[in-house]
């Protein structure tokens, strides 16, 4: 019996093969290339390369399959390319400094679990939200687009048993806003000039011998549609304000915008003290867990709600909830606020 080895050339895909693997390569590549630069450039981009950031994750997937057809393709340059970029999709996915917590050792801790949902003019299920609320022992409730429909419907299902402290102010549109907890709730503020409510409150935590103060911001910045991309853009550098105040900051809510977008990034860099705010979906690695869409148009989803934290604050669990009536997802964060103040 005779063995014949293929040679090198022989074993190689065919010519034709190998050029339509690299011309497919490059066109795949060609928008991925685009939309990397533009999320590489910390620039005031127009509402459409705004939206399309949002969307920056999932660009992994075609950058992958650009990198798997250059290799098939056997063209060093088109290698090269392709890699480059799959490797920057990777890096902006799992960036190595989303943010660090810093904590004294074993310095004493209070824990509070707290759960965000945006409601869409209040239709999102009330006998959900009290359910998430109860299984995850949430101490602090965020609530946009609140409504006193909504507010009835809670109070029905009993929200008022877990959470007897309220401060809220329920509209018709989408501007209105609730924050239920279990500890006591002072008034501090709302952000300025926005058209949506954004209160601040101060959570005094107690557990046992020991007490937190923690100031919490419900968030809803206006989304970067047409020309109210320039408020949401000013809606951003006002929360960026909060992140700059001392002590234990809680900004949660829906931001209308993802880590990719460069105005969030700068957002979490004002932090206090030269120190990074913690986006926590980011830096428990959930990027690609959406918050939206929950419903209507069919698009890829994106982290567009968030919880955001000062450096000494502590997280140790993050989850996403489906909420039937919402086009958003509810998310829960276990924290451990460091204790005094």
């Amino acid at each position: 019996m005779v063995m014949t080895v293929p040679t090198a050339e022989q074993a190689a895909p065919p010519s034709g093969f190998r050029f339509a693997a690299r011309f497919i390569a490059i066109l795949v590549s060609l928008p991925v290339a685009v939309l990397t630069v533009f999320r590489a450039i910390p620039a005031e981009w127009p509402t459409p390369v705004v939206q399309l950031l949002s969307f920056t994750p999932w660009l992994v997937l075609p950058a992958a399959a650009a990198a798997v057809l250059a290799v098939l393709g056997r063209k060093a340059w088109a290698m090269v390319i392709a890699g480059g970029l799959f490797a920057v999709q990777l890096f902006w996915l799992f960036p190595l400094d989303p943010g660090r917590h810093v904590q004294a050792p074993s310095a004493p801790t209070v824990e509070l679990t707290v759960m965000n949902i945006n409601s869409e003019y209040g239709e999102a299920d009330a006998g959900e939200i009290v359910r998430l609320v109860r299984e995850n022992s949430v101490g602090l409730l965020t609530i946009q687009e609140h409504s006193q429909a909504l507010e009835d419907r809670l109070a029905a299902e009993g929200i008022g048993r877990i959470l007897p402290n309220r401060i809220s102010d329920p509209t018709d549109d989408a501007a209105g806003s609730a924050i239920y907890s279990v500890h006591s709730l002072q008034p501090v503020g709302e952000v300025p000039d926005s058209p949506f409510q954004m209160p601040t409150v101060r959570v005094t935590v107690r557990k046992e011998a020991l007490s937190a103060v923690l100031e919490a911001t419900n968030v809803h910045v206006l989304p970067p549609v047409d020309v109210r991309v320039e408020q949401w853009r000013s809606d951003l550098r006002a929360l960026g304000r909060v992140a700059d105040r001392s002590g234990n900051q809680l900004l949660i809510g829906d931001f209308n915008a993802t880590y990719d977008h460069s105005e969030f990034r700068q957002l979490l860099d004002r932090g206090p003290a030269d120190t990074k705010m913690v986006d926590v979906g980011t830096a428990t690695g959930s990027r690609l867990l959406p918050t939206w869409p929950m419903e209507g148009p069919r698009l890829p989803g994106i982290a567009i709600d968030h919880v955001v934290i000062s450096p000494h604050v502590q997280s140790s669990e993050y989850s996403v909830h489906r909420v039937p009536g919402s086009d958003h997802a509810a998310i829960v964060a276990a924290l451990r606020i460091p204790a005094g103040g």
